[in-house]
């Protein structure tokens, strides 16, 4: 299982990103994906996840309403799209991959990790 995150870069407050998860080594209907990220100096937060039916979906309270997960099955990528981005957002964002399928925000839930893309929203 090996998951590849991209997407970040610098946006200004009231922008919008959209991060992408490519997974590789198995389908992302078997898993549950989530969305993390760890700002400087904070504890890893859970941001958003999907589970691997796609039927059910979460989000952290700081994002909610502005973040949106997806996923496209024929790429065999999560995306997650950020609107109305504020400089509290700035993090290394992470995608995990659950096995269980349900997901959660609970990384300990997440076994399979792809590596950080850094987010900065900077005026």
């Amino acid at each position: 299982v090996q998951l590849q995150a991209s997407g970040g870069g610098l946006v200004q407050p009231g922008g919008s990103l959209q991060l992408s998860c490519a997974g590789s080594g198995f389908t992302l209907d078997w898993y549950a994906i989530g969305w993390f990220r760890e700002a400087t100096g904070k504890k890893r937060e859970g941001v958003a996840w999907l589970s691997s039916s796609a039927t059910h979906s979460g989000y952290g309270d700081s994002v909610k309403g502005r973040f949106t997960i997806s996923r496209d099955l024929a790429k065999n990528t999560v995306f997650l799209q950020m609107n109305a981005l504020e400089a509290e957002d700035t993090a290394l964002y992470y995608c995990g991959a659950d096995p269980t399928g349900y997901g959660g925000r609970w990384s300990g839930q997440y076994p399979h990790w792809g590596q950080g893309t850094l987010v900065t929203v900077s005026s």
